[in-house]
């Protein structure tokens, strides 16, 4: 790929994939939202062999003209940029629309007029609400349970639908639950180990019964490479998992005594969502990645899940990262 452009660079995931882009030696323009901090997010703490190696442009994808200003010269896109907190989905469901949606219409009509040959969407298992079988494959039904579920089975449909109508070079590539270092407090693992690491003991919690497939943030970066150097998958959807089930509450009993601390779980109702809008359960299928993309997980299973939360926790417990974060204060 001649230059490879990223949507959403300063996130959690999208800071993770650009330094590994880097230091494969790709030429990269990451795409940051635009603020008066001329922040690039988590990309201000790469290191100055990544930060200088570097095109970065700060926009945002809900302006279109931006978006093919961004685009321009560029051989393949990865679009991560999305609102992606559920919570935050209810209290403002207009804002997910216009970045999910049109944001993605926006990449997929720039990507079309300027002839890009490659653009990897960013799906969620979120999209497919609480499993109707297990594990679950690509054909699961979809079911928006939450503003920002909707928002993204929405944003997913035109991928495909600029594939189909256009032959728009589109692969759908769809990450469960994605943890690790730099994720953002209001997920569910960096949200324990924040107030683990910040002393407390009676650990606040929305529901615990609901069980997840975690999957470590190395491995979902190294699918989206996977499938932006895969001539494989246009458009198609493919999962990216660990093939792990297991709960919340039992996430942060493993959490804890990875982090040698015994703590009591405190059901806060706060952090409970609402009932029908719960996805109870989730498990990938991840088979179809390593069919066509020769993808697996480097921490899958049960001891690949304890040795990505080891590593993540240790990177909590260093006081220059622990301070980023607001741990006494829940954020939706």
């Amino acid at each position: 790929m001649s230059k490879i452009l990223v949507t959403g660079a300063d996130g959690f995931i999208g800071s993770h994939l650009t330094e590994a882009l880097v230091r494969r030696g790709e030429d990269v323009r990451a795409f940051v939202v635009y603020n008066s901090f001329n922040s690039w997010g988590w990309l201000d703490h790469s290191p100055p062999e990544i930060r200088d190696n570097l095109d970065v442009f700060a926009g945002d994808v809900r302006d279109p003209h931006g978006v093919k200003e961004a685009m321009k010269g560029c051989d393949a896109v990865l679009h991560l940029a999305a609102l992606i907190a559920i919570p935050y989905s209810y209290h403002s469901p207009d804002s997910y629309v216009d970045t999910n949606v049109r944001g993605t219409l926006n990449v997929l009509q720039a990507v079309r007029e300027l002839g890009v040959r490659r653009v990897i969407h960013t799906s969620t298992s979120e999209v497919y609400g609480t499993a109707r079988f297990v594990p679950i494959t690509e054909d699961h039904p979809l079911c928006g349970r939450s503003p920002y579920s909707a928002t993204k089975i929405a944003a997913d449909q035109l991928a495909y639908s600029f594939c189909a109508s256009f032959g728009t070079p589109v692969v759908i590539v769809r990450p469960f639950n994605t943890y690790g270092p730099r994720q953002s407090a209001r997920a569910v693992i960096s949200t324990i180990m924040t107030q683990i690491a910040s002393g407390r003991r009676q650990i606040k919690l929305g529901a615990t019964s609901p069980t997840r497939d975690f999957s470590y943030v190395l491995d979902t970066v190294a699918g989206f490479i996977a499938a932006l150097n895969s001539d494989q998958g246009l458009g198609e959807v493919v999962n990216l998992g660990s093939n792990f089930e297991i709960s919340i509450g039992d996430t942060a009993l493993l959490i804890a005594e990875i982090m040698n601390a015994e703590i009591e779980i405190i059901c806060d109702e706060t952090r409970l969502r609402p009932e029908s809008s719960e996805v109870d359960r989730l498990w990938a299928d991840a088979s179809k990645a390593k069919r066509i993309f020769g993808w697996q997980p480097a921490y899958g299973a049960r001891e690949g899940f304890k040795r990505g939360l080891a590593e993540t926790a240790e990177w909590f417990l260093n006081p220059a990262n622990l301070g980023e974060y607001k741990a006494d204060r829940y954020n939706i």
